[in-house]
């Protein structure tokens, strides 16, 4: 082939992937426009917050678009500009961080949810039948023998946070660092202790109720660390009135309900 003619073909394969790209991202911009609310969600609420949009499709309204990860990589995402009209974390300071960028629609940030850290077992797993109470000083590591610790990543991941704040507070944090299996989220930290990879975990307590492969050894004392608590804002410059409903719903009592019978706190609607 000649150099034109190989100048030549590059071009056109050039011009078919740039033509190629236009039409995904055109289709990306569509879909983002064609879904009228998209909540960025903590993990954690994953279950609650399907039968949460189920229940406001019921009612007529649109069906959210969930999209759930650990909070920080969420937030991290919004802060670059990731097309999110709610944001619902499962700790303060990720909330606090969009706030501090100008973020959060001013007015509307609630404490919506709480939750409670539990230390959990495989159902089937040797721990379940024999674990140590909870405690200052408890026995964790030789409980652990030479298997792991499933836990979110004390990096970035607020389930994580709290789970090694809650160990340094009862004195066993240095005995069990290493073996510490650090996850993405804490789903991710349940299903290593579900598939039996782990002898343990840490988790939300709403985690460990969906999933009957695991069982729940003992809750952490809530002393042990901050406050679980799930801030809910609007992203600013993303209000509409299918976002503002959704809003509202999220706030409503028939969401409560489901918030509760899903094993979470609902908090008194205080303002932020």
């Amino acid at each position: 082939m000649s150099p034109h003619r190989a100048h030549g073909s590059g071009t056109r394969l050039v011009l078919v992937a740039m033509l190629l790209w236009g039409l995904v991202a055109g289709a990306g911009a569509r879909a983002a426009t064609d879904a009228p609310i998209t909540i960025f969600a903590a993990a954690s609420t994953a279950d609650a917050l399907r039968a949460v949009s189920d229940a406001y499709a019921r009612r007529g309204g649109p069906r959210a678009r969930l999209v759930l990860a650990a909070s920080s990589m969420l937030a991290r995402q919004i802060l670059q500009g990731a097309p999110a009209d709610l944001y619902l974390s499962a700790n303060e300071a990720w909330m606090d961080r969009l706030g501090a960028a100008g973020l959060v629609a001013p007015g509307s940030r609630v404490d919506l949810l709480g939750n409670v850290l539990v230390l959990i077992a495989p159902a089937d797993g040797r721990l379940a039948a024999a674990a140590p109470a909870i405690a200052p000083g408890f026995p964790l590591a030789a409980a652990l023998g030479s298997d792991r610790l499933a836990m979110g990543d004390p990096a970035h991941v607020p389930a994580g946070i709290y789970a090694r704040a809650t160990l340094e507070c009862l004195g066993v944090w240095q005995q069990v660092a290493g073996r510490a299996a650090y996850a993405a989220n804490a789903r991710a930290a349940l299903a290593l202790v579900a598939r039996g990879e782990t002898a343990a975990g840490i988790v939300y307590a709403t985690d460990a109720a969906i999933d009957p492969g695991v069982r729940v050894l003992g809750a952490f004392p809530a002393d042990c660390h901050d406050p679980i608590v799930y801030p809910l804002a609007v992203i600013a410059g993303r209000r509409s009135p299918p976002v503002e409903g959704f809003y509202r719903f999220l706030r409503g009592p028939e969401a409560a309900r489901i918030f509760r019978t899903q094993g979470f706190k609902v908090l008194p609607d205080e303002k932020g």
